[in-house]
């Protein structure tokens, strides 16, 4: 991830996706994970390992650029560029048509960031739609199964019979005079003419979702809620059904916090007012801190963000309650522009998508990098 290791443990999705991938044994591969950590070089707006090294992952010597599928996520449209400086720094070539099958890694791509796919769409073997604690898993089950018996079936169209999976090399684009296009076609009749991004349910997500999996052990994050009930033009949150976390789970993972000394609690949630259990949560924080405070010990809250049109009187005391904690307020000027970074094109933009969002109620092992920090302690 195009983070240091303090803000990629926060990453939710990311990090949810490796613990599944690492603790489930039925899935064919080893998750490792890779960010910008201190040591690179920086020439101008270019990132590079030191003179003579490669850029690697935490968990082993081997480069990144030696992985067989390589997951990129993206956490707002601001940060596509940052998906070509990655690859630029593991040394990996920038568009699928010139990474060559067997030598270089799938590239994958996830995340907020590309609710729209199409800007990245000449540089991703595929793009995870919505949540991939499903389609992710049996992307490396195919990619696996190819590796051992290609068949006569090409890699890229098995991919694309993934629900939840879009992939741009399988679909065709026929520009219309003066620019767009007029029609998007898929190449074969296994590929579906449209992707819809799955949405899971509370029990079908993972814990890790919710509770982060690994800690750096001076902090840990929770997340209540997932989606928002408003549907902001500038903001997606609004797309996915909203979900909250049961309450029983996130109190369960603070006590075992407190077991293991970790007195820093981020409540990663931007619409974490819209919590029905907020209060309750709030007073067993406060009810940790209570106990660490008689130990001569301080624990912080950091709870980012909130919509200060949400804030009640009710929210406020629980807050100060809770003695030590910061606060962030979700932007609600909605009048002015919101800022745009362009991503450096190579070829013609595209300006069609066949993906929709909808909600909907060892041989042969395949690694992924993704993000954290070395020397970080599992959470309990």
């Amino acid at each position: 991830m195009p983070y240091g290791h303090a803000y990629s443990l926060m990453c939710s999705g990311p990090m949810a996706l490796y613990d599944l991938i690492n603790r489930d044994p039925k899935i064919p591969a080893v998750a490792e994970r890779a960010v910008e950590y201190e040591g690179l070089v920086r020439d101008g707006a270019r990132l590079r390992p030191p003179a003579g090294e490669a850029y690697r992952s935490i968990e082993s010597p081997a480069p990144v650029a030696d992985a067989d599928v390589l997951g990129v996520s993206v956490t707002n449209a601001g940060g596509l560029h940052q998906v070509l400086r990655q690859l630029d720094l593991a040394g990996i070539p920038r568009c699928t048509a010139d990474r060559v099958p067997g030598r270089h890694p799938l590239v994958v791509g996830g995340g907020p960031g590309l609710t729209n796919p199409e800007p990245l769409a000449d540089y991703l073997d595929a793009i995870a739609l919505g949540e991939a604690e499903q389609s992710f898993p049996e992307l490396l089950q195919v990619v696996h199964t190819y590796r051992l018996d290609p068949g006569p079936v090409p890699l890229h169209q098995q991919l694309a019979r993934i629900p939840g999976l879009y992939v741009p090399a399988v679909y065709e684009h026929a520009p219309a005079p003066g620019g767009g296009v007029t029609a998007v076609r898929p190449v074969a009749p296994t590929v579906p003419a449209r992707v819809h991004a799955p949405y899971l349910s509370v029990a079908e997500l993972p814990t890790a979702h919710f509770c982060s999996p690994v800690s750096d052990g001076s902090a840990a994050v929770i997340t209540p809620v997932l989606g928002c009930l408003h549907e902001c033009h500038f903001c997606t949150l609004g797309v996915p059904e909203f979900r909250q976390a049961p309450l029983d789970l996130l109190t369960g993972y603070i006590d075992r916090l407190e077991a293991h000394g970790i007195r820093q609690i981020i409540v990663s949630a931007p619409t974490f007012t819209q919590y029905r259990h907020k209060r309750a949560l709030l007073d067993h924080i406060r009810a940790y801190a209570d106990r660490a405070a008689a130990m001569g010990e301080k624990v912080s809250t950091i709870i980012g963000s909130v919509r200060a049109d949400e804030i009640t009187a009710d929210y406020l005391t629980a807050l100060a309650e809770l003695g030590d904690f910061g606060h962030l307020f979700t932007e609600l000027a909605l009048d002015r522009p919101r800022g745009i970074a362009p991503s450096p094109p190579s070829s013609p933009p595209r300006t069609w998508s066949p993906c929709t969002a909808r909600p909907s109620s060892g041989s042969g092992s395949t690694r992924r990098s993704t993000c954290a920090a070395p020397a970080e302690p599992s959470a309990p």
